[in-house]
């Protein structure tokens, strides 16, 4: 089983109240590179920050890190739109970073990323594969998507209190500015991209849809992103069973509406309950508050823990390992 992590950026994530992926804006475009480095390395190598929220909830790539440590599976990291360095190892598709999505063709190259991701997943040796992502901004993004090609999905966000009307009123700009009409790109996942997307969607529908041509299982590993990334490889024709794994904060989300979702799109789902309620340690206490919910793979991780046998006792004491290793680094969470 191969764990890939897509990584990127987009300008979306620069509109104020949009995210929680990074204490700032200025800190924001730091956090998918670093994220992959503490997926990779247990801490930050090159980045120079452990992500955070503004209130200090930490990046789910801790949890996922924490997994990894307990069954030890292999990463590969997408450089799917960087902009900024990472110092780890990664697989480029050709993505630059995305423009904020209210601009004409935010994603100019989103067929070649696709395509790209397409014969990277087509290669890839492995039986299965689980797919997640690290993009602030990626929701919005994601609903941007939805709303293109006309499926009728909530979105979720990292922040205690989902700005849904903030999120729909920059997707409207997106599709004006673009002359779209919701739902004009149907059956064209190239087009609601290009138009509404940012390059990790392009990058992971490319990745799965190869990957599902050549015979190989996926699951797609997180929330409402990865629904709208679903979407895509729905759209562009391709109904092979496909997998998503999330966290029962997503789930419990009314915002998103997840079992009708997943029905709509003819997707198997799988739900991991970590009981963070059960600590008040810091590293997990945020998540029960409402912030985070998922990203950097964090619902597959869980799953692939639980499908291991490893008990969530395990995975907690883990994140406390992991999180007390980095507060204790130079680079303080």
């Amino acid at each position: 089983m191969r764990f890939v992590l897509a990584a990127g950026t987009t300008r979306t994530a620069e509109i104020d109240g949009i995210s929680a992926a990074g204490a700032s804006p200025d800190l924001m475009a730091h956090t998918p590179s670093a994220d992959a480095e503490i997926v990779e390395y247990g801490r930050p190598i090159r980045a120079p920050i452990v992500p955070v929220s503004p209130s200090g909830c930490p990046t789910p790539a801790v949890i996922t890190r924490a997994v990894r440590e307990l069954i030890d599976f292999e990463t590969t990291v997408i450089d799917a739109g960087l902009v900024r360095p990472t110092g780890a190892p990664t697989v480029s598709v050709g993505a630059r970073h995305g423009e904020d999505i209210r601009e004409t063709e935010p994603v100019p190259d989103a067929k070649e990323v696709y395509e790209a991701g397409r014969r990277f997943g087509a290669a890839l040796p492995d039986d299965e594969v689980t797919v997640g992502e690290t993009i602030p901004g990626g929701t919005t993004t994601a609903l941007g998507v939805l709303t293109a090609l006309g499926e009728d999905v909530g979105v979720s966000s990292s922040l205690r209190e989902n700005p849904l009307d903030l999120k729909r009123g920059v997707v409207g700009e997106a599709l004006a500015s673009s002359e779209l009409d919701g739902g004009e790109a149907a059956g064209e996942p190239i087009l609601a991209v290009t138009s509404a997307g940012d390059p990790v969607l392009a990058a992971v529908a490319g990745i799965s849809a190869g990957a599902l041509e050549s015979g190989t299982d996926v699951t797609l590993a997180g929330g409402t992103q990865m629904l709208a990334a679903a979407a895509l490889v729905r759209h562009a024709g391709i109904d092979a069973p496909l997998g998503v794994a999330t966290t029962s904060f997503v789930a419990d989300d009314d915002t998103v509406a997840l079992d009708r979702a997943c029905d709509a799109l003819g997707l198997e789902l799988e739900v991991t309950d970590p009981a963070f309620e059960e600590t008040d340690h810091v590293s997990m206490r945020r998540y029960v508050e409402g912030e985070g919910k998922e990203g950097v793979g964090m619902g597959g991780a869980l799953a692939l823990a639980r499908r291991e046998g490893v008990e969530m006792d395990s995975v907690r004491d883990s994140i406390i390992e992991v999180y007390d290793r980095l507060d204790g680094d130079s680079h303080e969470p």
